[in-house]
């Protein structure tokens, strides 16, 4: 099923005799729902772009990429970076707007310009009695009650389907520079990513290859603004960093953006039969949980060590290996197609849980809505 408009999503949900399992572009897809398959690709279009406003409009099933070069074309983009996760997942299509919202995706510029919920105007979507349920508007206030539209980021289709969603956006900064410190443990390296964030250089990246291409550790610093300011803070950041490592400062726009593309794509994780696994910590926890990795574990860090994205072989439990932990841990891919029993979400705590089931409750009464995705 692929509806074509909003009306035709609701009577499609409001109709439905059993669970139905959405899907955007199929580039994201994170564990296994149960149900006939409902297609939100044609929920496509840009319906309005303010470049001086800085919003855009359009509906779920339009493809990022598109979004991307209508961005670009006014100079400007999605301050959250969504990543191009395909070949880490094993996955193939097109991402579309919906499936970043639905998934929150986001990229190493989080931490300074927060995830993909945090750029999120309104969303409208039809939830699972075939209810069409509008929250927000074109500019950010405050609400009562439910702020849906951080609520359905995340979901995963579980609360609604996602048919159209109003984004804030940010212009292109002029340039930017990335200081790379080569050779550095996970310990120095975080304690390096948190200097480098608590400093008054405006850090936008922070990430760490434990093994690079090369062989070796790399650390990556990112600035970004106006040339002038760009070339004094780097310059003033690599001093900051000097004890660490020795460290290069790179300039040339093609390489900077080549080297923060992939780091937002995990290219160093993506070929292999292994797992994929991803950990949200706190970042000075990472260097510990590392210590607790499988001793083949391929492993890299972002967000200054608050993301760990983990390759281990296939069928390991890295929650039972890793044991209670300050965080949660997602796998994302699945190598062998063979089930486990792996769950893929992290199990919720009884509160949370409780508050989860009565969201779906609210939200989702008939369970028909990517059935046993996230519990």
């Amino acid at each position: 099923m692929r509806p074509s408009t909003e009306v035709d999503l609701a009577e499609i949900v409001r109709e439905a005799t059993g669970p139905l399992r959405i899907v955007g572009g199929g580039t994201r897809g994170i564990g296994q729902a149960a149900g006939e398959v409902l297609e939100t690709g044609g929920l496509a279009g840009i319906t309005l772009y303010e470049p001086e406003a800085l919003t855009l409009i359009a509906g779920a099933g339009t493809l990022l990429a598109e979004v991307e070069a209508t961005l670009a074309e006014a100079g400007q983009r999605l301050a959250f970076e969504p990543p191009d996760l395909r070949g880490l997942l094993g996955t193939s299509g097109d991402s579309t707007l919906g499936g970043v919202v639905a998934s929150n995706a986001s990229g190493p510029r989080r931490f300074q310009s927060g995830a993909c919920r945090d750029s999120l105007l309104g969303v409208r979507f039809v939830d699972g009695t075939g209810t069409v349920v509008k929250n927000g508007g074109r500019v950010m206030k405050n609400v009562t009650g439910y702020d849906l539209v951080k609520l359905m980021a995340g979901s995963h289709g579980t609360l609604g389907v996602v048919s159209e969603i109003s984004v804030k956006v940010l212009p292109v900064p002029e340039a930017a520079a990335t200081v790379v410190i080569h050779g550095l443990g996970p310990s120095d390296a975080v304690a390096a990513m948190a200097a480098a964030l608590g400093s008054p250089f405006d850090v936008t990246g922070a990430a760490h290859l434990c093994d690079s291409v090369e062989g070796y550790p790399v650390t990556f610093l990112r600035l970004e603004g106006f040339a002038a300011s760009v070339v004094y803070r780097s310059g003033r950041l690599a001093e900051l960093v000097a004890g660490q490592g020795e460290s290069v400062i790179v300039t040339e726009p093609a390489l900077v953006a080549r080297q923060w593309q992939s780091l937002r794509d995990v290219e160093t994780l993506q070929n292999g039969g292994e797992d994929i696994w991803r950990l949200s910590v706190k970042p000075s926890d990472a260097p510990g949980l590392i210590a607790r990795m499988p001793q083949d574990a391929r492993l890299c860090l972002d967000w200054g060590g608050g993301l760990i994205w983990a390759a281990i072989p296939t069928g390991t439990d890295l929650r039972v290996v890793l044991g209670p932990f300050g965080g949660h841990a997602t796998r994302v891919r699945r190598w062998s197609e063979a089930d486990d029993g792996i769950a893929a979400f992290q199990p919720e705590a009884p509160a949370i849980a409780a508050l989860s089931a009565g969201l779906r409750a609210r939200f989702d009464p008939r369970g028909i809505l990517n059935r046993g995705l996230m519990g």
